[in-house]
């Protein structure tokens, strides 16, 4: 039987052996992070020297109360750890669930080195089968925008009927496909329609994937 939280601790663990001294740190959103928080609380406390940068107003009240430094102008990222929804063997993640995917990926876009860390549960060989993609889109002409993202070949769903707000003011559209072949070209083509203002695929942008394998850690570089 899975230990998930035991898996998610692991690769948090894991991963705040590349922070140093100096360092600004982009701060991920979700379950497997919170681990990765809490443990680089504790290495503040006894005198390491960051700034960390959150992904989400969840993220920043989190590490506010643990005592993280932070900084909310972002200038330049040394390494962002986040975690995942969904990835496969060509490092493409599938972000999103917890609504912060915008910001997520305005962090990773700026980082120098981006590090995904994982439980065993989140891999994926392809995402041929059915794989949900969330997308953040204007709540200004909505309707319109789900009706192009269904051209794509997805079911949408309003998150929450549309009553889930992100950190951005923004809503989120759930989008179901039967498989996707290229992510790669999905998110250009989300990307292109108006209305949207992230996909949730983030497709070559991991530096680095630390995931938990058969009760052990498992790396994937790219």
């Amino acid at each position: 039987m899975q230990d998930l939280e035991a898996e998610k601790k692991l690769v948090a663990v894991e991963a705040l052996k590349l922070i140093k001294d100096g360092m600004s740190v982009g701060l991920g959103t979700g379950s497997t992070v919170k681990y990765f928080l809490e443990g680089l609380a504790a290495l503040v406390q006894d005198g390491l020297e960051i700034t960390g940068i959150p992904t989400s107003r969840q993220t920043e009240q989190v590490a506010r109360k643990l005592g993280i430094p932070l900084d909310l102008d972002i200038n330049h990222v040394d390494v962002d750890v986040d975690g995942t929804d969904a990835f496969d063997l060509h490092g493409t993640l599938i972000k999103g669930g917890g609504g912060a995917l915008f910001r997520e990926k305005v962090v990773a876009y700026n980082s120098s080195y981006v590090v995904i860390i994982a439980d065993s549960t989140k891999l994926r060989q392809d995402f041929h089968g059915e794989t949900l993609i969330p997308v953040e889109i204007l709540p200004f002409g909505k309707n319109m925008t789900v009706r192009n993202l269904e051209r794509l070949g997805c079911n949408v769903a309003l998150r929450h009927e549309g009553k889930f707000i992100t950190d951005g003011g923004n809503i989120i559209a759930d989008c179901t496909f039967a498989g996707v072949d290229d992510p790669g070209i999905l998110e250009k083509k989300m990307k292109a329609i108006p209305g949207v203002i992230e996909a949730g695929i983030f497709n070559g942008i991991a530096n680095l994937l630390i995931f938990a394998k058969d009760k052990s850690i498992a790396r994937m570089t790219f």
